[in-house]
């Protein structure tokens, strides 16, 4: 079975589904309410699992009763957790996610984990291996442990500067603005990231690779949004299990397939629904 290690956040969300969203001294109520663990590294574990892949996640949990909300979530999901801070007593990050009826566009509002301090626990064996820069000592680590490196790059963060360097694959939001790029632009950002295969994500637009002196783009087919929370993690997550299970196949067909299962994602509303829609 593939193996996947999965190191990075984890939190808590709480989702929220509206008619309209609310302006300032407003209130508005919800049409629908879901709670789960959520993070990027943690959706992508999901996908992961769901995918048929064995995977760990290596995160920070904690003590704190909301943790235990984290795991059970997790686990009941086959993920696997392996917790960086086991006694501490502070509560893990808590999102609130706020998806409007009709477009299943989101706003989030969240405190993401930004503790150097989190320690590097033993980490296990895997055939492909996913980051996304939360918890540096550990993304830092897992980054160098790899046999094939995976980068969620979000948003810039000045640990990436050490994790870029072993990754085989970066998939890098429209959004992420690296220092080193002199100039706007895909292109300029797939050389100033400088890993083997770059890859480019433009929400409902084309996704753009980059691989040496190649280049490309991957479309991605309409749907009918419902719910976009989480349609990245998705990606990344079905992105690792396409890379873990075909290292000779084209960029652009794992690209596809991971464009495939968000599309999956975006089309149903919840942190979870969808997952029983990827063998429907």
């Amino acid at each position: 079975m593939t193996r996947i290690l999965c190191a990075g956040l984890a939190t808590v969300d709480l989702v929220y589904r509206v008619g309209r969203i609310p302006g300032v001294d407003e209130k508005a109520q919800a049409t629908g309410f879901a709670v789960a663990a959520g993070g990027p590294a943690a959706n992508a574990a999901v996908t992961a699992a769901a995918l048929g892949a064995s995977v760990t996640l290596v995160t920070a949990v904690g003590a704190h009763p909301l943790g235990a909300l984290i795991r059970a979530d997790l686990t009941s999901f086959g993920v696997r957790i392996i917790d960086a801070t086991p006694d501490s007593p502070e509560p893990p990050p808590v999102s609130a996610i706020t998806v409007l009826d009709g477009t299943g566009q989101r706003t989030i509002v969240s405190r993401n984990a930004g503790d150097p301090a989190v320690g590097v626990p033993d980490l296990p064996d895997a055939d492909l291996t996913l980051v996304d820069g939360h918890h540096p000592a550990l993304a830092v680590a897992a980054a160098r442990g790899a046999r094939r490196l995976l980068v969620d790059a979000g948003s810039w963060r000045p640990v990436f500067s050490e994790i870029l360097p072993h990754a085989e694959v970066v998939a890098a939001s429209a959004a992420f603005r690296h220092p080193a790029a002199g100039a706007p632009g895909d292109a300029a950002l797939a050389a100033a990231i400088g890993a083997p295969h770059v890859i480019v994500t433009h929400g409902p637009d084309p996704v753009r690779w980059f691989s040496g002196a190649r280049s490309g783009e991957v479309p991605v087919p309409p749907v009918a949004a419902v719910d976009t929370a989480g349609a990245g993690d998705a990606f990344h997550g079905a992105l690792a299990v396409a890379m873990a299970r075909s290292n000779q196949s084209d960029i652009s067909d794992l690209i596809g397939f991971a464009v495939r299962v968000a599309g999956v994602r975006v089309a149903h509303a919840g942190p979870r629904d969808w997952l029983a829609a990827l063998h429907g």
